[in-house]
Formats: structure tokens, C-alpha cells, sequence
């Protein structure tokens, strides 16, 4: 049996006299995105969102406002209605304005994975932008619109289910999803690959009032360790803050990937925790 490597530690968070409010807005923020396309369904101090139509499913998180502790029978309620529904059973949650939950969680016997949750502080620092590359923001009539949508899943490795770029174009459309991309400039001579080039890395922000979350950046394996997830990320920062977002933040998967984001300005503030079955 070999021997696990120590786990890094994650980023100390950061003593911001205002994070007790901007986590207020998070949560506020947290609760109110699902709703665009899910319904939600109330378990005492759990609300589970439940996806209207196609699409990624959604996840179970603390009823907003809900500070205290958490019956360990609520969870198994939550993820008794889950199984029902074939749905991952899966929690996500800020470990800071919901303590009383991760106890719960794990008594009910899933693994809880921690996050650095990070937020924008002042104006988004300027990144390079890689050789060969062209990054753009991405509209829903763009011919890269599906290899863009498709580039973070290739990430991850596994496909994009059949409608998604349909959706998201939708979702651009109606103001609920911003879409940044990097293309190779390459393939056709063009910049920014308006001819049928594939994207190299893409992500998207979310907005809802005045914050917005930038999720799902990714690059193509043959793609990494050339900065294109930061460009990305930095294309979006930049989106948002010209759309009038005054509170950007996101989710670092690792303490290394925070360090990286810091380099364009976000500060550790939390820790965002996910639940789910042991694989």
C-alpha cells in the first residue's frame, strides 16, 4: 500500500472586516441561481433543487438564512428524495454560515471535499494573453458556441450531453450565462477562430443582480499549462465588472489552483464544501 502524500494546506482566509456580509450575499446569491431552472423543495433546514427540463442536476444546500444545526434525519430525507429522483446526491454549502451541516453529512455517511470560495478584491489584476490565442466572449448566434460549451467537459473527460450548447445559447440569451473562450489561432489563420477552430478553454460567469460567479473553466488536456484557464478567468472578470457586477467570486478546486486565480485578484474568504458518496 503506498503511502498518501500529506494534503496541502489550503490558503488562510482572509480577515476582511466585511466578510460577514459578502458571505450574506452569497448565500442570497447561492439560493436565488438554481431557481432560473430548477424548483425547489423545502426539508426543514435543507432545500433540495430539483432541474426543470434537461440538464446538469442540481444539489441539496442550507434553507436560506438557516444558521443552526442540521438533524442528520433531515440529510437522509433529502437524499432518500434524491435516490427517488435519480439524482447525484450531492450537498454544496459555505462552511462558514452553515457549521451545523458537514456533521450531518457525514453521519449520514458521505465525504465532505473542501474549496477555497474566493472574491474578487478591487480592480481584476491584467493577465497576458497566451501566443496563438485568441480570447473572446462567446455570443449564442457564435459559431464557436459549441466547441466552447464543449471544451470544459473534454476537461473533466467526459462529453457534453446531447442539447447543452442549445442551452446555454438559450440561457445567453436571456441574460443568465456569460460565455468566454480560447481559440487557437492557428487552425485557420483568423484570430480568435471564427472559421471553424476548436476551443481550447472556456468557462462561464453567472450573474444574478450584482454578483456573479465565474464556474466550469476548463482546458482541453492537449491545451494545459499554457495560462489559458487564467485568460479565460480573466475574460470573464472583466465581463462581469463591465456588466456592473460589484461582487465576482468563485470556487478554486485546490490551494495550488488558488494560488493562480490570486494572481488576477481573488482572496480566500471561506471555504465552500461539497458532500457526496465516496466513489
Amino acid at each position: 500500500m503506498r503511502a498518501r502524500a500529506p494534503e496541502k494546506p489550503a490558503a488562510p482566509l482572509s480577515p476582511l472586516p466585511y466578510r460577514g456580509p459578502v458571505l450574506k450575499r452569497i448565500e442570497a446569491y447561492y439560493d436565488a441561481v438554481p431557481r432560473s431552472s430548477a424548483r425547489a423543495e423545502e426539508f426543514g433546514p435543507l432545500t433540495l433543487f430539483v432541474r426543470e427540463g434537461e440538464g446538469w442536476p442540481f444539489y441539496a444546500r442550507p434553507a436560506l438564512g438557516h444558521e443552526g444545526e442540521v438533524p442528520v434525519a433531515a440529510v437522509e430525507r433529502v437524499r432518500a428524495r434524491q435516490r427517488e429522483l435519480g439524482v447525484p446526491e450531492a450537498f454544496e454549502w459555505v462552511a462558514e454560515t452553515a457549521p451545523g451541516l458537514r456533521a450531518a453529512v457525514e453521519a449520514s455517511g458521505l465525504a465532505v471535499h473542501e474549496h477555497p470560495l474566493m472574491l474578487l478584491e478591487g480592480a481584476p489584476l491584467t493577465v497576458p494573453e497566451p501566443a496563438g490565442v485568441t480570447v473572446r466572449m462567446v455570443d449564442a448566434d457564435d459559431p464557436g458556441l459549441e466547441s466552447a460549451v464543449a471544451a470544459p467537459y473534454a476537461a473533466f473527460g467526459f462529453p457534453p450531453e446531447p442539447g447543452t450548447a442549445e442551452r446555454t445559447a438559450a440561457r445567453i440569451t436571456a441574460g443568465l450565462t456569460r460565455l468566454a473562450a480560447a481559440f487557437d489561432d492557428t487552425e485557420d489563420g483568423t484570430a480568435g477562430g471564427t472559421k471553424g477552430a476548436a476551443a481550447l478553454a472556456a468557462g462561464q460567469h453567472q450573474p444574478v443582480g450584482g454578483v456573479s460567479e465565474v464556474v466550469g473553466v476548463g482546458t482541453v488536456p492537449a491545451a494545459r499549462r499554457r495560462g489559458l484557464g487564467l485568460a479565460v478567468t480573466a475574460a470573464l472578470v472583466a465581463d462581469a465588472r463591465a456588466r456592473g457586477a460589484e461582487l465576482v467570486f468563485l470556487s478554486a478546486s485546490d490551494a495550488d489552483v488558488a494560488r493562480l486565480y490570486g494572481r488576477l485578484g481573488f482572496r480566500t474568504v471561506a471555504t465552500a464544501l461539497i458532500a457526496e458518496p465516496e466513489a
